[in-house]
């Protein structure tokens, strides 16, 4: 393992690795053991109790934070006629059909999220293995694959994230920047759970959410108390 610097370390030792803090106590140490000069991105990691092994245990959607993610996104948006214009006028940053996919497949990679209307999917399906791999791929369990485009294009702006467990049964997404105050990033963290909860599938057995935690991009992971996030 990688020797940590003397700002971690530091950073650490006002971390109780033991204890298991409420969202606010975690969040706020998160903030407090912050290194880096730039306005990292806090994130969430949540272990659930899945077997993504199974076909009927595994998870994956989509949640519109409510003070968004402190990112910016770059919205490329397959779609032609009308569909098009309206993403145009719905604040789209690319939209494009054929002509996007070769620029694409000529390895373009300018924008973050990718919305397709379900008629461009034969187009798009071409980009599988060069989207799939960044996580790129339109889905329409992530609302990316729909006729509404606008909402859609509105959803990313406004702060959606999408998340997708692993193969251990985890889910890692963003909540927001370092520079967020602890309540906003403690509502989004909320708000990211919720979802997660809703969306738990029916297979699932025992205990759902297991673990949780936080952190900033350099810093070092606080615990979450799950009992304080008052699950249903």
């Amino acid at each position: 393992m990688a020797k940590r610097g003397k700002k971690y370390q530091d950073a650490v030792q006002l971390i109780d690795r033991e204890q298991q803090y409420s969202a606010d106590e975690a969040i706020d140490l998160v903030k407090k053991t912050s290194i880096a000069n730039f306005d990292e991105t806090v994130e969430a990691a949540i272990r659930l109790g899945l077997d993504p092994r199974k076909n009927d245990q595994q998870l994956r959607g989509a949640v519109v934070l409510p003070h968004g993610t402190g990112k910016t996104q770059r919205v490329l948006v397959f779609a032609k006629g009308d569909k098009a214009q309206e993403a145009e006028a719905a604040g789209a940053d690319y939209v494009g059909e054929e002509d996007l996919v070769n620029k694409v497949q000529q390895g373009w990679f300018d924008f973050d999220v990718v919305v397709a209307t379900p008629d461009m999917m034969a187009q798009v399906g071409k980009l599988g293995k060069i989207l799939g791999p960044k996580g790129l791929m339109p889905n329409p369990k992530t609302g990316t694959v729909t006729m509404d485009v606008t909402k859609a294009i509105e959803e990313v702006k406004a702060g959606k994230v999408e998340y997708r467990v692993d193969k251990s049964g985890n889910i890692h997404a963003p909540i927001g920047k370092i520079s967020f105050d602890t309540d906003k990033l403690a509502e989004n963290f909320k708000a990211l759970v919720d979802a997660l909860v809703k969306a738990k599938p029916a297979a699932a057995k025992g205990t759902y959410v297991k673990n949780t935690a936080v952190s900033s991009t350099m810093g070092p992971g606080v615990r979450v108390s799950t009992s304080t996030l008052n699950l249903k």
